[in-house]
């Protein structure tokens, strides 16, 4: 592990593997650097891999008070760290940040995402609720509730509480705020992403519910040149198996 610093004198956590050309992965919600590593193993023998803790997870230290722009610091900071310019992938949450760092100017070589969490969801009334919890210090509620807003089965969470990944979920909970913050209200910020000027991949899974693959259109509306990509039988959680020979395939066509 490295730390690099942000902008605001955060400190970023940050693994790296591999050889070849920098690739920087963007996580998502209830996730840290740990949470990448066998997408990691797969990329690391044609890219150097970075694996970075965003602020307040893991090892990372937090600023307050958040914004979406010293998040996108933070990704600068990484980039920076990683040579200068890099190739990023972005998940979930992780998605929209890293949209929201290329519409911006970050210096990436190209851009690939899965899933922005454009949901056209009541996003600011969810974080209000969720800030609520956690300032009352009630991490495990808010975790338990941010799941049941994405369609969690009450059972399901019920019995992922019992788990011994839980613990590490009510630690992350705290961030789930940032995460909705990213989601722009819960629509693509068409109005910067026109901005991106590198390659640019959206992708979904064929198997996610249907504003995956609306909200990957958008993006690819938006953003000039895009392309998008629906894997079949895939859904959030995307297998690493399927999503590796993507990102190979996509940051090696040779287009700037």
């Amino acid at each position: 592990m490295e730390k690099v610093q942000s902008a605001d004198g955060t400190m970023i956590a940050v693994d790296r593997t591999g050889s070849g050309p920098a690739l920087v992965l963007v996580v998502g919600a209830f996730c840290d650097r740990t949470s990448t590593r066998s997408l990691a193993g797969g990329l690391s023998d044609r890219f150097t891999v970075f694996e970075y803790d965003r602020r307040g997870r893991g090892d990372s230290s937090d600023t307050a008070p958040y914004s979406v722009d010293r998040e996108v610091e933070d990704l600068a900071a990484v980039i920076a760290a990683a040579g200068g310019s890099a190739f990023v992938f972005g998940h979930s949450s992780g998605a929209a940040l890293a949209l929201e760092a290329a519409s911006g100017g970050a210096n990436l070589r190209a851009l690939a995402v899965y899933e922005p969490p454009y949901t056209e969801a009541p996003s600011a009334e969810l974080e209000q609720q969720l800030s609520s919890l956690i300032d009352s210090g009630q991490p495990s509620e808010a975790a338990q509730c941010f799941l049941s807003v994405t369609g969690m089965p009450a059972e399901a969470i019920a019995g992922m509480t019992k788990t011994p990944y839980w613990p590490r979920m009510c630690a992350l909970a705290p961030t789930l705020v940032y995460d909705l913050r990213l989601c722009n209200g819960g629509f693509a910020p068409v109005d910067r992403l026109p901005m991106i000027t590198v390659p640019t991949l959206a992708l979904a899974g064929g198997a996610s519910p249907s504003w995956a693959r609306v909200a990957a259109q958008a993006v690819v509306s938006a953003v000039p040149g895009a392309e998008q990509r629906v894997l079949d039988g895939q859904e959030h959680r995307v297998n690493d198996e399927v999503l590796i020979p993507e990102l190979i395939r996509f940051f090696a066509d040779p287009r700037e």
